[in-house]
């Protein structure tokens, strides 16, 4: 088939897909196109790179510090319109910043680094332009139906996202198949810039299909759910395709533990005690600390060697050991998301060669940025935020089902790569981390027949300001 006829075909399936958007029998506000269109640029391209200025899987230092106006117009623009619903929405900031202390506190001690960075001007373009990821999950959690905004918006990106990486790999291998520098071997990308971007992509993707599907199981029967429940079935498949050609490991063992999550949580068993699940998680976490950092155990190396991969994680050890090499402020870091300018920068390329830009490590590139006050406001933040989302599984399960597989991806995830910072699997993270207090001005409008799958307005808005 011509690429030209496939590009045509995707564009009538993409709209045919977005008008039968199970979400407009509910009217969700036109405002959640605004996290949509956030969603898609994190998760794949910046909008320059989508006008061909040129996609670099290792930015040059100079690049790095001076960013590009076309991107940085566009972030403006997406966080103004963000704070303009927010506002229109008579949004609570008093009662959000009280229910959410620890999250605030994480932001003011990344703007007060501006204070002590080499780089100030470029630390608080990037803490604002961050600040957008927060904005525009509020738009979607303030909307007067957040579960199904929150769905939404899941699902449209989804759907823009993987149906445009296939449509690329397919049809376009010149913009969605790299090789790689050190070896020479093909890496497929799809509409993103790393294989790695590739699998987070998925790792959201079928996370999300899988719950809802689980959530829309019991009603199967009924004919608008079956169309749905297709639809899930056809995602799946294409994601499970594209993961497998990503090679991402850490995403497809992230993928299995989140689904295994949601399973398990829907379970009679876990239903009627809860805490089986809620306290196994944290008590996992903690077993796996202290067999690594007590006792010594390698355990990275050793699944890396049982799922048939390089025991040093393909190179990650030699990255930490060479960006430990810096020694950086141990109490307070470089400063927000400038580590990787200026001498650090060449520093590090001496010891690993040029092109690498993050630490693929989650915790050592936070405590690069933020030093170890950061690292305590984060785990301040991820333990808050878990209770909230122990919570919601008695209040709504459903909800609370995915919010606890995203929370417990997170850590694991962060092992071997960098995404507590701007990055998709982090972003989506925060949809069900952040407490939204309750808005006033909320419209009341008459609702179609309720499932399983809904709650009352006013119920969802209670549940998520709890």
């Amino acid at each position: 088939m011509p690429p030209f006829l496939a590009s045509a075909l995707w564009l009538v399936m993409l709209v045919a897909l977005l008008h039968f958007d199970p979400a407009k029998r509910f009217k969700i506000s036109p405002a959640l196109w605004v996290p949509v269109i956030w969603l898609f640029i994190i998760g794949s391209r910046l909008p320059s790179q989508w006008l061909g200025m040129g996609i670099t899987d290792g930015p040059a230092a100079q690049s790095m510090q001076e960013g590009n106006a076309v991107d940085s117009t566009t972030y403006s623009i997406l966080i103004l319109l963000a704070i303009v619903i927010l506002v229109s929405r008579s949004f609570q900031w008093a009662n959000f910043f009280s229910r959410n202390v620890a999250l605030v506190a994480f932001l003011c001690f990344a703007l007060l680094s501006v204070c002590w960075s080499d780089f100030p001007f470029v630390t608080f373009k990037r803490w604002f332009r961050d600040l957008g990821n927060y904005l525009v999950i509020l738009v979607a959690l303030s909307d007067s139906r957040p579960l199904e905004a929150v769905s939404a918006l899941l699902r449209r990106f989804s759907y823009l996202l993987i149906s445009l990486s296939v449509l690329l790999i397919k049809y376009y291998p010149q913009d969605s198949i790299i090789y790689s520098a050190y070896t020479g071997a093909p890496e497929y990308i799809g509409a993103t810039t790393s294989k790695n971007m590739l699998g987070v992509l998925c790792l959201i993707s079928g996370i999300f299909f899988f719950w809802d599907t689980l959530t829309r199981w019991s009603e199967r029967k009924d004919r608008r759910t079956k169309r749905i429940l297709l639809v899930n079935a056809l995602f799946i498949a294409m994601t499970v395709w594209l993961l497998h050609l990503s090679s991402s490991t850490t995403s497809a063992l992230c993928l299995a533990l989140g689904c295994l999550i949601i399973g398990t949580s829907r379970s009679k068993t876990v239903k009627r005690r809860p805490a089986l699940l809620t306290v196994t998680i944290p008590v996992s976490i903690c077993l796996y600390l202290v067999l690594a950092f007590v006792f010594g155990i390698d355990i990275n190396a050793s699944l890396a060697s049982a799922v048939g991969k390089d025991p040093t994680l393909t190179g990650r050890t030699v990255i930490w050991s060479a960006v430990l090499s810096t020694h950086t402020n141990p109490l307070i870091g470089a400063g927000y998301e400038t580590f990787w300018l200026g001498p650090r920068l060449e520093q590090v390329w001496r010891q690993t060669g040029p092109g690498i830009n993050e630490a693929h490590n989650g915790y050592l590139e936070l405590y690069l940025n933020l030093g170890i006050v950061g690292l305590l406001l984060l785990v301040a933040f991820l333990t808050s935020s878990y209770r909230s989302i122990c919570r919601r599984l008695d209040t709504l399960p459903s909800l609370g089902s995915l919010s606890l597989a995203l929370w417990t991806i997170l850590p694991f995830y962060n092992v071997t790569e960098a995404a507590f910072k701007g990055q998709l699997i982090f972003i989506t993270f925060l949809l069900g981390a952040i407490i939204v207090p309750r808005t006033s001005g909320i419209r009341s409008n008459s609702q179609p027949k309720r499932s399983t799958f809904e709650k009352p307005p006013s119920q969802l808005r209670e549940i998520v300001s709890a």
